[in-house]
């Protein structure tokens, strides 16, 4: 992963005075299109849309924030009344605003709560502070982590609540049972309680049509997302979407992207042409998600690697993920984790000596301020890797071209990284083993149980050549058209880049009436959806 550079005292300067430019226009702008929201007429007998995304910045605007802050916009201009329901300093720890180095540390509640009355009218904003809750408190006191993990109060499971959250801020999937996590853990589970508490009013005044979040996943927005559906309130979850600022929102869970493609729809020509064209650019390195760039540069195989692959009877690539991504409990329907699939992988390795395993480590592992603290990187040194000989471990900072590994492998083997769709429509076999975004379609060969991946895999491994069903490719260009145009609710009308963080953007100049569905097609797609239950699916 590409690290910063270090930046002068005149760079420093420069960024702040940047970034006071942005806000200063980010103001501007949201003070005219609030405007234009509350003087527009509201529909009668309207119950209005709870807006709630407390997980997705801090004190300024990143890509989940903005579709949520344009997507209430929509809707409001569109005659719904909105509501915000915006944290006030009401999480004694939130997820964002943890110090991982010192959980101690309290979170910046001042600027971020700053910065929430500069984004939501308060006429339309529900604030909610921290109430403790002593009995609660009493009850946390003496458990340790595995009793926190599983701890239930007020007919909510807390502990499975958090449990995301945990792994996902402290960058790891198996969590030290030692007094600081049980610490965080305490304290997420408390603020959820404060969340559930505060949400439960909320619901009981404004009884809503429906409430949109950011994904589902984060605590607080997992506690509203339990609330709201035991009421039987539709509940909506956005995600970024695989193109730059692009949205994913669905009635399902969305960290999953349940993708609903009929079985007529075929690609047209004009379709197969653009499908074919983000392709060639993204088997080049070229592309980024919620404002990241993975691959700053893209190496081809290396003389020496061939060389040493010229001495086994075939290659097959493992590629993994960062832990954080895998913490989502819908992936994990073979294994309980992405560690027991590595260490399921290592009899493969012991039992084939004549196969190359090439055990890539995923690329974000490294990211700065996002380090993977239980890494791939760790594991293979734990198992020693590199005493296989049938073995070469690629770490997560060397840039080798996965898909010119992958032209050259026999199979290739996925948790359940993006890759494999990849590895898919590059026409090598796939062997799944968790369920992934394109698994929803037949595209690559996923067993119904360890035992079944173990048998195929060794069948894999011993055929002269494996072979996918035609139908395979066929579904995975269905898939990810859809995936990538139709269900991607574009917003680069309306956001930039702020240049100043990754996955931070700054709001466009543009009227209210670009926010009417009559004149943008996304628009139209985002209010339908929310309002009227209508597919989040463009027709392009």
């Amino acid at each position: 992963m590409q690290r910063e550079k270090r930046v002068s005292p005149i760079g420093r300067i420069g960024r702040r005075l940047h970034r006071l430019q942005v806000e200063r226009a980010d103001q501007r702008q949201i003070r005219l299109i609030q405007a234009a929201a509350e003087s527009a007429p509201l529909l009668p007998g309207k119950h209005p849309v709870v807006f709630f995304n407390a997980s997705t910045r801090l004190t300024g605007l990143s890509l989940n924030a903005a579709f949520s802050l344009i997507s209430s916009w929509a809707v409001r201009l569109s005659g719904a009344p909105v509501v915000y329901f915006v944290c006030d300093s009401g999480m004694s720890r939130c997820v964002l605003g943890t110090n991982r180095e010192d959980v101690a540390v309290q979170p910046p509640c001042r600027e971020c709560t700053a910065f929430s009355r500069r984004l939501f009218p308060m006429q339309e904003t529900r604030i909610f502070p921290f109430e403790p809750d002593p009995v609660l408190e009493g009850e946390l006191a003496a458990l340790d982590l595995p009793a926190l993990e599983t701890f239930a109060y007020g007919g909510l499971p807390l502990g499975e609540l958090v449990l995301p959250s945990l792994r996902w801020i402290l960058r790891r999937h198996h969590l030290f049972n030692d007094s600081s996590t049980q610490f965080l853990c305490r304290q997420y589970i408390l603020s959820a309680w404060n969340v559930a508490r505060e949400f439960t009013c909320l619901l009981d005044d404004v009884n809503p049509a429906s409430v949109v979040l950011f994904n589902g996943i984060f605590y607080p927005e997992a506690v509203a997302k339990v609330l709201a559906r035991r009421r039987g309130i539709r509940t909506i979850s956005h995600e970024v979407g695989l193109r730059p600022s692009t949205a994913f929102f669905t009635t399902g869970e969305a960290t999953a992207y349940p993708i609903d493609i009929p079985q007529e729809f075929e690609l047209t020509s004009v379709q197969e042409k653009r499908l074919d064209n983000y392709l060639e650019q993204r088997f080049q390195g070229k592309f980024s998600m919620a404002g990241v760039q993975f691959w700053p540069e893209m190496k081809g195989l290396p003389q020496k690697f061939l060389q040493r692959a010229a001495g086994f009877r075939q290659i097959v690539p493992i590629f993994t993920n960062v832990i954080f991504d895998t913490s989502q409990g819908h992936a994990n329907v073979l294994f309980s984790h992405m560690f027991a699939w590595l260490d399921w992988t290592l009899e493969l390795i012991r039992t084939h000596p004549d196969t190359l395993f090439v055990l890539r480590a995923h690329p974000d592992e490294s990211r700065p301020g996002k380090e993977s603290r239980e890494s791939v990187t760790e594991w293979a040194e734990q198992r020693h890797l590199e005493d296989f000989s049938n073995v070469i471990f690629v770490r997560p900072d060397e840039y080798l071209s996965s898909y010119e590994l992958i032209q050259r492998s026999k199979f290739v083997m996925v948790y359940n990284s993006t890759v494999g769709l990849e590895a898919c429509l590059l026409g090598t076999p796939v062997l799944c083993a968790a369920k992934a975004r394109f698994t929803q379609l037949p595209t690559v060969f996923l067993p119904d149980s360890p035992e079944a991946l173990a048998r195929m895999a060794a069948e894999f491994l011993s055929a002269e050549k494996v072979v996918s069903p035609p139908e395979f490719i066929h579904n995975a260009r269905r898939f990810l058209y859809t995936q990538l145009y139709r269900t991607a609710i574009p917003f680069d009308a309306f956001l930039e880049d702020n240049k100043v963080w990754q996955g931070y953007v700054r709001l466009k100049d543009f009227s209210w009436q670009a926010l009417k569905p009559e004149n943008n097609p996304a628009i139209k797609v985002l209010v339908e959806g929310i309002l009227e239950d209508k597919p989040f699916l463009l027709d392009i």
